[in-house]
């Protein structure tokens, strides 16, 4: 039996991003630099942005050691000014801007009546106003360039299904689902489509602390029909479909991949 994403990494051609310009935030791991690395191997150009500069330059030196061209842009995507000084640096270096992701993120589980004004705000201003801020000014530049541009943003099946300790995690989700298909319908006159992806639980560094204990694994993979974790590649091969030209007629969509977990098999 063949790995998981294994025997999908063709499932693009070579150059299907060729001379074209990618922002995404988070990254410099998880998700987020799955999705970038595909990009980069599928010949587009990409920005990591992200908090951490270390590891953002580090994340991009392994993609240009595969032969891909990566830039590290440190970027607090809560600031304005920052995500507006993010979309000059990719516009000069780049010369043009045609995809931003938006995987930045924050959570942590918490008891609703114990989160914290600051808990509440941390996450809310990562998720749902940083992804308005980055989406907002990555459009103003495709706009005004006229060409078009795709912008693609991460959220998580809780943002519908609710979910117990992530009040401000899925009420922020919930809002880029919204944002995603306001944008989706507004924009498209712009040649700009507005899709999202949706992982289940994925084998990131971030994550597997949530599973380390046996027993949590076990009601983890017990929710899930497919049995498994996800793996990155398997979030960044789905993702660079929604980016390509073979999605050209698809937006508004938010894309569920975590083997139906979201289905509900752990109420049977």
């Amino acid at each position: 039996m063949s790995q998981p994403g294994g025997d999908l990494d063709t499932m693009l051609p070579d150059g299907t991003f060729q001379d074209q310009v990618a922002i995404v935030t988070g990254g410099g791991s998880g998700i987020g630099l799955a999705i970038a690395e595909e990009v980069a191997r599928l010949g587009g150009s990409v920005v990591l942005a992200g908090r951490k500069a270390e590891r953002l330059e580090a994340a991009a030196a392994a993609i240009g050691a595969a032969g891909g061209k990566a830039l590290a842009k440190a970027t607090d995507v809560r600031q304005p000014d920052q995500v507006d000084e993010l979309v000059g640096a990719a516009l000069a270096w780049g010369g043009r801007l045609d995809m931003l992701v938006n995987a930045a993120a924050g959570n942590f589980l918490v008891d609703a009546d114990q989160l914290s004004v600051n808990g509440w705000l941390a996450v809310v201003n990562t998720v749902l106003n940083g992804t308005f801020f980055c989406t907002r000014a990555a459009g103003r530049a495709m706009i005004a360039d006229g060409r078009g541009g795709r912008v693609l943003s991460v959220v998580a099946s809780y943002a519908w299904t609710g979910g117990p300790h992530t009040v401000h995690s899925a009420s922020a989700k919930a809002g880029v689902v919204a944002m995603t298909r306001t944008l989706a319908a507004e924009w498209a006159k712009h040649g700009i489509r507005v899709n999202a992806v949706c992982p289940g639980p994925t084998d990131t560094e971030g994550a597997r602390p949530l599973w380390q204990d046996p027993e949590a694994q076990h009601r983890i993979l017990a929710s899930i029909p497919a049995g498994r974790f996800g793996q990155p590649a398997e979030i960044a091969q789905a993702a660079s479909y929604l980016l390509s030209p073979y999605a050209d007629f698809i937006t508004g969509e938010v894309l569920v991949i975590d083997g139906g977990e979201w289905l509900g098999k752990g109420l049977a």
